[in-house]
């Protein structure tokens, strides 16, 4: 069984809150993009695990594909194994959610290769036990996403938008952005939902640049000053809007054509190691 693990980025990331168990609260425009990994699913007698490709990933139960994979195995009871083999290209600590995308792509492959028929609901849950992207990334799509990530409304989204993505330094730890966001002023980095999600839904570009923000942005170019860098060299570009996705180090520029997209492509690919050309889903 071959499975695409499909990246995605933020339109919007704001933070309204924080748990009593310390989580953050978070209200999110989250989208499926083209760039993805490949993962193969055989079956086997155990779980095992291996991993090729441009990005150095963990192969032991520090990578969300395999822990996936035994997670689910708890929950079924089951004592049926896999081979998996996931094939690289979504670059680590980007803010892409390459490794939610291989979990939630393993609970896929598997519910259907073991033949548990679980339902999707029970996915999620199984999901966000291993981080707060995979429920998303098992329903992909266009969505509002709230709470940890577990509170989610997919959209309709009736325009492609072309992509320019850029991780312009080495990848950053969520739990340290998160644990640096508390006591910065992140006023001006916030998000306007509501009309960010009009403008997706009625395919405006022109509103939608004018409505994106992330509040974990400023934290990240504290850390990573490039950040800050290649925002404004894919504006410089041609990107209508530019902005950080997800808790960084990558950042995206989005393009009124595919035509623009890939002259800006072409520039910057020269420049960045880590540049890739993309879309929506």
């Amino acid at each position: 069984m071959l499975i695409r693990a499909n990246a995605k980025i933020n339109w919007t990331l704001d933070t309204v809150g924080v748990r009593a168990d310390g989580y953050h609260l978070l209200d999110m425009l989250m989208q499926s993009i083209s760039l993805h990994d490949t993962l193969t699913l055989e079956p086997a007698e155990d779980v095992t695990f291996s991993a090729d490709g441009a990005t150095r990933v963990p192969q032991d139960e520090g990578n969300l594909a395999l822990r996936a994979a035994l997670a689910l195995r708890r929950h079924a009871g089951t004592a049926q194994g896999a081979m998996i083999h996931l094939h690289k290209r979504i670059p680590s600590g980007a803010g892409l959610g390459g490794g939610s995308a291989d979990a939630a792509a393993v609970l896929h492959g598997l519910n259907a290769l073991w033949e548990l028929n679980l339902p999707m609901e029970t996915l999620r849950q199984i999901g966000l036990t291993l981080g707060a992207d995979v429920p998303f990334c098992l329903m992909g799509g266009l969505a509002h996403v709230r709470g940890i990530g577990e509170v989610i409304e997919p959209l309709p989204c009736p325009r492609i938008y072309h992509l320019v993505i850029i991780q312009p330094c080495r990848g950053l730890s969520t739990p340290q952005v998160f644990r640096a966001l508390d006591g910065m002023d992140i006023s001006a980095s916030r998000p306007n939902t509501p009309q960010a999600l009009s403008a997706l839904t009625g395919g405006n570009l022109a509103l939608l640049a004018d409505s994106l923000g992330n509040t974990l942005q400023p934290v990240a170019i504290s850390m990573r000053p490039q950040i800050r860098q290649a925002i404004t060299t894919l504006r410089e570009h041609g990107a209508r809007a530019a902005q950080m996705t997800g808790s960084g180090s990558a950042v995206f520029g989005v393009f009124a054509t595919a035509a623009a997209a890939r002259t800006a492509f072409a520039a910057l690919s020269r420049r960045y190691p880590h540049c890739y050309l993309t879309q929506t889903l």
